[in-house]
């Protein structure tokens, strides 16, 4: 019998987790897989979760059992990151790739892709394959990476984004992702940092003016009933890596290993595939919720050259050097 315990305090989280299990009672051969991320329970990362848990099981016939948290009951984004790399919890997706490795942003420039399709070419290609193995570094193993839905949207309260000089002097929500606080600031606004599943009420009391999410989590986290606008910016996308503590990883035996790396891939390619074709559907359920409108190109050319000092600073930081921005955006081409 599981034992019920409180999660209402992160400081809790880690008492319910309880340390990284690699052999519980049941079975001295069986592995205890515990996953926790903060999208809705109806959200398409965490269908595909179920997915793998399902396929996960059936092919390892229960030597591995997976345990699904989500809606953030475990704690936010970053505290669950923390928890994964420390062993305390087994996996999680969301939002802090950084903390795995910081070169994970180099997905995140803005306006890097034309399209969804180049994104995962770079992604499952060789220099995608090596940014994930490098997160081993840091605690964590990554078995599949994904696109986390399609890209990146901004909407608003009190006016629409039509050219560069709209978005200045709003404050506009942003996660913890360096990537998004450096384009915020370098359209002349102001990046606000608010926890995910604390957006809607800073909307509705306008602690900020507006957030910026693809369309499905625009819609899934209901941000259209305290907004006005949407602008198609199309700006950014973000990865959605699987992170798995590497300490639990490592203590499975080869052949648990090799399904665990199926089952991730599988999922992660449902997920793909699944997020993206939703996000038209996503995108005409705004169209009915709010004044959507599209970027011209002329305006989007101005956007562009508006926030090039991005890409120059992670350069200049030596977070990655331009011949590795050339290596992406070549992959994605193949």
């Amino acid at each position: 019998k599981h034992r019920i315990m409180s999660v209402a305090l992160a400081a809790a989280c880690a008492a319910l987790i309880g340390p990284a299990q690699t052999a519980p009672a049941a079975a001295a051969d069986a592995y205890l897989f515990k996953f926790a991320h903060s999208q809705p329970l109806t959200s398409v990362r965490h269908k595909s979760m179920e997915l793998f848990k399902e396929d996960l099981e059936k092919a390892t016939n229960g030597r591995i059992k997976v345990e699904l948290f989500g809606a953030g009951v475990l704690g936010n984004e970053s505290e669950v990151m923390d928890m994964v790399k420390v062993g305390n919890l087994q996996g999680t997706r969301g939002s802090q790739f950084a903390k795995a490795n910081p070169k994970f942003l180099i997905y995140t420039l803005p306006f890097l892709f034309q399209d969804t399709d180049s994104v995962l070419k770079a992604m499952r290609g060789e220099a995608g394959q090596r940014i994930a193995a490098a997160s081993k570094e840091n605690g964590f193993y990554i078995p599949a990476t994904g696109v986390a839905g399609g890209f990146r949207q901004i909407t608003t309260a009190n006016r629409p984004i039509e050219t560069v000089d709209d978005v200045k002097g709003l404050k506009i929500r942003t996660p913890p992702i360096d990537s998004i606080v450096q384009t915020i600031k370098a359209l002349d606004a102001s990046p606000q940092s608010v926890a995910y599943k604390e957006t809607y009420m800073a909307l509705k009391t306008g602690v900020v003016d507006g957030q910026e999410n693809p369309c499905s989590n625009i819609v899934e986290m209901k941000f259209y009933e305290v907004q006005k606008y949407m602008s198609l910016v199309n700006y950014q996308i973000h990865p959605d890596p699987m992170f798995v503590s590497l300490k639990w990883y490592e203590g499975l035996p080869a052949d648990l290993k090799a399904a665990f790396d199926a089952s991730s891939r599988k999922a992660m390619e449902w997920s793909d595939t699944t997020w993206l074709a939703s996000e038209a559907d996503y995108q005409k359920t705004l169209e009915e919720k709010l004044k959507v409108n599209a970027i011209s190109d002329e305006n989007r050319a101005k956007f562009v050259a508006k926030v090039k000092s991005v890409w120059t600073h992670y350069v200049q930081q030596g977070l990655f050097t331009e011949a590795e921005i050339h290596e992406v955006l070549g992959a994605a081409k193949k």
